[in-house]
């Protein structure tokens, strides 16, 4: 009859700094040879390899574990110690709850069997597991403390990937890859967007440091991270770091004002309209024309009217044409021009800021420490993201980012639309559409005027 005994073997390692699959081999192993001597017979093994049972993500195979157990397939457990099941209290509950209701037996190869049947087998498993999730808050509370000082020494951290623009030290700079850092930070205050440059990197053959081509999210993350500025971020607290910087700190504020707009968004379908964004004008009101196209499909710029638009209607032009005598128009007026400035709304400074957010920090720390209640964390909060949206405005001021006309004119057809507009922007103010001539049914270029940048 013990034969009958259905068991399932759980294994689960978190960290083994030679080898992981070791490490759950050798659980496996001496479970095995427990199961053998109970003469139970083992009908799987479930492993989470690599998992903390502390850190509360989930674990796909103790959650298998308890479906079995819920199903009856399985009549008996084994696993190599009680912290390898639990180490959360609220966890271990439950799973007394299950294995009392369906009458399984829980054996572990250091702690011998856990009668979870009885309040002294349970009173153990409880002690045992308080043990456990002692020991793994104090590992934890060591962990942070060590980070908190690293970060204040402006060291690195170690572990992960190397990042893009560092060597394997993670301090010493990548010549190579520094100078294309640069470049994307220039191009992107310049007026260029995040999947342009990522479509650009991948036709150049350059990759992440995992071989892998670039995904926006990627990019905004290395060109806003304090590192490429030779800072140090750890939970928000900004310190000088070990390493040289790549770009200077006027560029990383910069940055992070751009790509961290909330108007901004990444994820956007491609633009099909060369001048929208208020490129194009209507010349009677002075409106920005919309993209909108015919029942035909056929593009067209219009001034709309209606709620939302503050338009006159009378304005109506084709797209393409109109795209087209732009381009020609603004490539011949810019053919003795090497580079222009363009004016861009950038903060000047990050300090009242960084004052701010530091203090919205320190409030979210006091009420998670029970300092204060959730009702005076939640007025103190608005009072000061009402403050956070007044510095941002105040700081505001007129920078000017320099676009290489020359590399951009030589290579026109080759630019895709978002380089094509940054081209435009930076000669045009905007393009003026004047009402077309009745009985003239094509398009007509003397509609068409300029409002040139100085």
């Amino acid at each position: 009859m013990l034969l009958l005994m259905q068991t399932a073997l759980y294994c689960r390692i978190s960290r083994d700094p030679n080898d992981h699959r070791l490490g759950v081999a050798r659980q496996e192993i001496d479970c095995r040879a427990r199961a053998d001597a109970l003469g139970w017979s083992v009908v799987e093994v479930l492993v989470d390899n690599d998992v903390s049972a502390y850190s509360g993500k989930r674990r796909p195979a103790y959650e298998r574990l308890l479906e079995g157990l819920r199903e009856k397939r399985y009549h008996a457990v084994i696993a190599w110690a009680p912290d390898r099941l639990h180490r959360s209290p609220k966890e271990l509950e439950a799973f007394i709850d299950l294995v009392e209701l369906v009458g399984a037996q829980v054996v572990t190869v250091q702690a011998g069997n856990l009668d979870l049947s009885t309040a002294s087998g349970r009173m153990t498993a409880r002690v045992v597991g308080a043990v456990a999730r002692h020991e793994s808050e104090h590992k934890a509370d060591r962990i942070r403390r060590k980070h908190l000082e690293l970060a204040q020494d402006g060291k690195n951290a170690g572990g992960g990937t190397r990042p893009f623009g560092f060597n394997d030290d993670r301090v010493t700079l990548r010549a190579d890859e520094a100078d294309i850092i640069r470049e994307l930070a220039g191009r992107v205050i310049a007026g260029e967007t995040i999947r342009t440059l990522c479509n650009a990197l991948t036709a150049r053959g350059v990759h992440t440091v995992t071989g892998k081509p670039w995904h926006p999210h990627v990019l905004k993350s290395m060109l806003v991270s304090a590192r490429i500025a030779g800072l140090r971020d750890h939970k928000g607290k900004i310190t000088a770091a070990k390493w040289p910087a790549i770009i200077d700190a006027d560029q990383h504020y910069k940055l992070r004002a751009i790509l961290l707009d909330e108007k901004r968004r990444v994820n956007r379908s491609p633009r099909r309209y060369l001048l929208s964004s208020g490129l194009v004008r209507c010349a009677l009101c002075g409106a920005a024309l919309v993209a909108r196209p015919r029942a035909d499909k056929s593009r067209c710029y219009v001034c709309a009217t209606g709620p939302g638009f503050a338009g006159c209607g009378k304005i109506r032009v084709l797209a393409d044409p109109l795209e087209e005598l732009v381009a020609i128009d603004m490539l011949t007026s810019i053919e003795n021009v090497t580079t222009v400035h363009v004016a861009t709304d950038l903060p000047t400074e990050a300090d009242p800021l960084e004052a701010i957010e530091m203090r919205l920090r320190d409030l979210a720390e006091m009420w998670a420490a029970g300092t204060i209640t959730k009702d005076e964390w939640t007025v103190a909060r608005e009072s000061l993201t009402d403050q956070l949206d007044a510095a941002r405005s105040a700081m505001v001021t007129e920078a000017h980012a320099t676009v290489d006309l020359a590399d951009y004119r030589g290579r026109w057809e080759t630019l895709d639309i978002d380089q094509k507009r940054l081209v435009i922007g930076a000669v045009i103010e905007h393009v003026i559409v004047g009402p077309a001539v009745r009985g003239r049914n094509r398009f007509d270029p003397d509609r068409v005027d300029y409002a040139w940048r100085a």
